[in-house]
């Protein structure tokens, strides 16, 4: 699962020179939060949010309302955008789980793809929401069990060993260490076509396991 598979191809770009105003347009319109802007042979030039469009009122408190109206007719992008060398971007050929990492580190919502110098796509936190929302089958009738067990080589065979004893299918499979209880790790596996207390039943039988959760999701 790497970037180029997931990322939003050909987005969306601006010139440096389009007005301020005009960008706000735009991107409102295409129900846009983040817009690369590019200069020849779309080389990263910088990124615009919808944040980054809003105007320091600082600026403004000298000025009447014709020179606040004149001011904000001539900003361009390149006045307010965020200047390539701090736009933190990725390659495509980057695992989605390192964007992710590296959109959290650096507490930003999107990264621009950049092949060769060259902007060939954008992947956004919404992309990533969406990917494990497939990855965890959200939305398909199944049940739904979380399993705490021992964060040691082994485990998560014995769970997935009993479910399928009974003939059954996983439908989607995931993990992370368990909270406030270091040493161990909750997995959550759903299961479909197969009633909530036999699953129950099935995985609270696997040694040294705990069911901490199950619903029908």
């Amino acid at each position: 699962m790497l970037v180029r598979d997931y990322m939003t191809r050909h987005p969306l770009m601006a010139d440096p020179d389009m007005p301020v105003v005009e960008a706000r347009r735009f991107m409102g319109e295409n129900n846009l939060r983040h817009l690369p802007v590019v200069g020849e042979g779309k080389r990263l030039l910088g990124l615009v949010t919808r944040q980054t469009l809003l105007v320091d009122p600082g600026r403004l408190g000298s000025l009447n309302v014709w020179e606040i109206a004149d001011y904000l007719s001539r900003l361009t992008l390149k006045d307010v955008m965020v200047r390539a060398e701090d736009v933190v971007t990725v390659e495509p050929d980057v695992p989605i789980e390192e964007a992710a990492r590296v959109m959290v580190a650096h507490r930003v919502g999107c990264l621009p793809v950049v092949e060769d110098g060259a902007v060939v796509g954008i992947i956004t936190e919404v992309d990533l929401l969406a990917q494990l929302m497939k990855m965890m089958a959200a939305g398909t009738p199944a049940v739904r069990a979380t399993v705490r067990m021992p964060d040691v080589v082994g485990e998560l065979a014995k769970m997935v060993a009993a479910i399928s004893q009974q003939g059954w299918g996983i439908l989607a499979l995931g993990g992370a260490p368990a909270p406030k209880k270091p040493g161990y790790w909750d997995a959550v596996v759903k299961v479909r076509g197969v009633p909530r207390e036999q699953v129950v039943a099935v995985l609270s039988q696997v040694e040294g396991h705990e069911v901490v959760d199950v619903r029908e999701a």
